[in-house]
């Protein structure tokens, strides 16, 4: 096994784990979060992979860390975290339910398989590859890392030979795409509320988020008062679907609204996203010379593709890669982009707003000294949500009266608190200049462009002076 943190050798019961007369070797480590976390022999075969290792040099939170210095936690940990709890999840599932619901321990294995393969796929700097680099280097592509996860998944069983039930690594699969477009519809799938405890596309309740809001929120310092043990304790299937008391939509409300929390303040800050901005840059000045995109398509090359790239591109003394090279440079140095400004879409306009680019900023521009340029400006669209768009999430989820009952409904807002949201999402339009001689320039377009747009200026603040003068 690779170097573990207090790693050590348990003996479990046959019960425990998938095979039949003999006790199985299993390993565990002490987790920030979890505590310590026991490795069954099947997810060893994976873990000692050098594909999975790979995510050892994946930071959860991409660039995060440049403006939320303990943001250094990894894939790898976040991935072992998604495997216990889908393991406890399912197990208390059993022990409720398990007669009436028919888990057995091949269910069980398939639910803690899902949960720590399930990002296998990610590419570097958390979601800017796929968002940000990607797009504009394979126009029109519908690449996404849970397709590679599942791609990954086959080459790894192939490449190592690994010794698993054809059937269990078809339900992993599904699983792993439960939440995304490629997901099999609702009536193809047996015993369909196992396929919602990893990724949740019904309602967007999974123990992805139950891990990644505790460990992101201890990462960055912030404090984290849902409590997903508490979800964990209380639910319960119903109609094939898993339910949870009604009393608890508060507990419900709050992981949804501790996410969108995080959104704000940490994945999307401002300055964040100005790194962001500058490192997907980046790759695509250094995409010619060392072909990145050639490889999202064929795993074997894939899994060697991680956060070193930046690295490589920094030290490698080759001309094709000094502009990128120089962008990581103003990194290092601090001398990020130049946050201008940034509004907030008007609640009315949600439904038909579309992107605003850097060439919408250009033609607002007036009179000024400087001419601008497209290549001047950087724009971020940020949507934050409650993880279904402007719906309310809580429409999405089916709850019960009390552990007598059989039926399961909907909360509607009607009955519930007044205190609670009416909007369900934002969309905030921020705009950078990527040079700081540009920044009133920059400024006065955006003001500019949301007049012509909207008729008034609806950012709150007007751009600092110091900001607007030459740096």
């Amino acid at each position: 096994m690779g170097a573990y943190c207090n790693e050590e050798v348990r003996m479990f019961p046959v019960c425990d784990f998938a095979s039949s007369r003999d006790l199985r070797l299993s390993k565990n480590v002490r987790d920030n979060v979890h505590g310590t976390i026991y490795l069954d022999p099947l997810a060893l075969k994976f873990l000692d992979t050098e594909q999975f290792q790979r995510l050892r040099d994946l930071k959860q939170l991409g660039m995060a860390y440049m403006v939320y210095p303990g943001a250094v936690h990894t894939r790898f940990e976040h991935s072992l975290g998604v495997y216990w709890i889908a393991g406890e999840a399912v197990q208390k599932l059993k022990s409720y339910q398990g007669l009436e619901l028919g888990i057995d321990q091949f269910d069980i294995q398939t639910v803690k398989l899902a949960g720590l393969l399930h990002d296998i796929g990610h590419g570097p700097f958390s979601h800017l590859f796929e968002r940000e680099f990607l797009p504009r280097v394979l126009k029109g592509s519908k690449w996404s890392h849970e397709q590679m996860s599942v791609k990954m998944v086959d080459h790894i069983v192939d490449a190592h030979h690994i010794d698993i039930d054809s059937e269990m690594i078809k339900r992993v699969k599904e699983m792993i795409l439960a939440s995304s477009e490629f997901a099999l519809p609702k009536g193809t799938k047996e015993k369909h509320f196992l396929y919602d405890i990893v990724a949740n596309g019904q309602n967007g309740i999974d123990v992805d988020k139950f891990d990644y809001i505790a460990r992101d929120s201890r990462a960055c310092g912030l404090g984290c008062n849902f409590d997903f043990q508490r979800l964990l304790e209380k639910m319960r299937v119903l109609g094939d679907e898993i339910c949870y008391p009604a009393k608890e939509y508060l507990t419900v409300q709050k992981l949804f609204l501790t996410r969108a929390d995080l959104y704000r303040t940490v994945y999307t800050h401002p300055k964040v996203k100005a790194i962001e901005l500058m490192i997907a840059d980046a790759l695509f000045k250094a995409n010619d010379y060392l072909e990145i995109s050639s490889s999202v398509q064929d795993p074997s090359e894939y899994w060697k593709l991680d956060d070193t790239i930046l690295k490589t591109i920094e030290t490698a003394p080759i001309q094709e890669l000094q502009e990128a090279r120089d962008l990581i440079l103003r990194i290092r140095r601090r001398n990020l982009y130049q946050f201008c400004n940034e509004y907030a879409v008007p609640k009315e306009e949600m439904e038909h707003f579309k992107d605003v680019t850097a060439g919408d900023i250009v033609c607002s521009q007036t009179n000024s000294s400087f001419t601008l340029k497209e290549e001047d400006i950087a724009v971020s669209n940020v949507r934050i949500d409650l993880t279904r768009g402007r719906q309310n999430p809580l429409q999405s989820i089916n709850f019960f009266k009390d552990y007598e009952s059989e039926e399961k409904f909907s909360i509607p807002d009607s009955r519930i608190s007044h205190l609670l949201p009416t909007s369900f999402q934002d969309m905030i339009v921020r705009v950078y200049s990527k040079k700081p001689e540009l920044v009133a320039a920059v400024s006065d377009a955006f003001e500019n462009f949301q007049l012509k747009t909207y008729g008034i200026k609806t950012q709150v603040h007007p751009t600092p002076e110091k900001k607007k003068r030459c740096l």
